[in-house]
């Protein structure tokens, strides 16, 4: 098998049937902001606990193809000193890597941003897939504001990032997932966030083929089509965002992508897992619909955890059924009975 069929293949395994992602990739700042709302201080030692708890969940390969990591993650070993990913490898579980630099201010764009972190990336993702990490992943932040932002500017400039971060990984054999992130902390109709994440993936499809990356071996990482947390109307229904959700994939997304792995993006737990139900119910789709979610896979087991190693089995606990559900949602199996059966 050559590189861009092994590629090819990894793709195809972390959207497998009843599969998602689980993000673990948080940055410093953001996983001592989870610590701090359970009491927890985030110490190198606290985050390792809390990812070998994750890791070493029983049955979590049954739900889960993939974990994305962070830098400190991916170099760190397990209390009985198995490295991370190679405790992920063993359950069958595919490891992954965050390789972007953060969200930065778009210069000339006021209030905007871009995403940094290609310096360097060549012999950084060399160094990871050395570590053991085979696909990564790269976040642009697309902010709705009013009529007027985002400017075009920033969304060619983020779509041509990601672009070039994709070629990349695909010369060093790592499956680039592709994150353009329309932000939903906004007062903005379901309507307008159909419109800028129609622009965003044009953008970001075009400098996809003008880079001439493969994108049988890539993942796409999408917001789902939702109206803004701010918005007047209140939340959408699942069946209204599926049906807006599909049609703008339908419009813009190539077949030629295996996957779909939405983001959460501040969605509640249960609400994540029926919006992404209620787009598999209206399949067939030409790709896979799939999750790659962070805190909507893990607030529950924080909160079982508390840092206290006597409720580390009901924190695995709560995490296992969240997987559960959203492997469910895989296949638009789930149901709100399911839900509470299986809690």
């Amino acid at each position: 098998m050559d590189e861009k069929d092994s590629m090819r293949e990894t793709a195809r395994e972390l959207v497998a049937p009843g599969k998602g992602i689980l993000a673990a990739d948080e940055s410093s700042g953001t996983i001592k902001k989870r610590f701090d709302q359970i009491g927890v201080e985030s110490t190198e030692q606290n985050r390792r606990d809390y990812r070998q708890l994750l890791f070493t969940t029983p049955g979590l390969g049954e739900h889960i193809s993939g974990v994305i990591l962070f830098d400190e993650t991916i170099r760190q070993s397990a209390s009985d000193g198995r490295a991370l990913p190679k405790i992920l490898e063993s359950e069958g579980i595919i490891p992954g890597i965050k390789v972007d630099a953060g969200a930065k201010p778009l210069a000339g764009a006021e209030g905007e941003l871009v995403t940094e972190g290609l310096d360097g990336l060549r012999e950084r993702l060399e160094e990871y897939y050395g570590l053991g990490a085979r696909f990564a992943k790269w976040r642009a932040v697309i902010d709705i504001r009013g009529t007027e932002l985002p400017s075009r500017y920033c969304i060619s400039t983020n779509a041509h990032a990601l672009a070039r971060y994709a070629a990349l990984c695909q010369e060093a054999n790592i499956v680039p997932i592709v994150e353009p992130e329309v932000l939903m902390d906004g007062d903005h109709s379901i309507e307008r966030c159909f419109d800028v994440t129609s622009d965003t993936l044009h953008a970001v499809f075009n400098e996809l083929y003008d880079q001439g990356v493969d994108l049988n071996g890539t993942l796409l990482k999408p917001n789902m089509v939702i109206p803004g947390k701010k918005h007047s109307g209140g939340k959408a229904k699942p069946e209204e965002v599926a049906e807006a959700t599909v049609a703008c994939f339908r419009t813009v997304v190539p077949a030629a992508v295996p996957g779909i792995v939405f983001l959460s993006g501040g969605q509640g737990d249960e609400e994540a897992t029926a919006n992404l139900d209620a787009i598999n119910k209206i399949g067939p789709h030409p790709w896979q619909f799939s999750f790659s979610y962070g805190r909507a896979l893990q607030a529950a087991c924080l909160q079982a955890w508390k840092g206290d190693d006597a409720n580390i089995e009901a924190g695995q606990a709560a995490y296992l059924h969240r997987a559960h559900m959203n492997g469910l949602a895989r296949s638009g199996s789930w149901t709100p009975e399911a839900e509470k059966a299986a809690s």
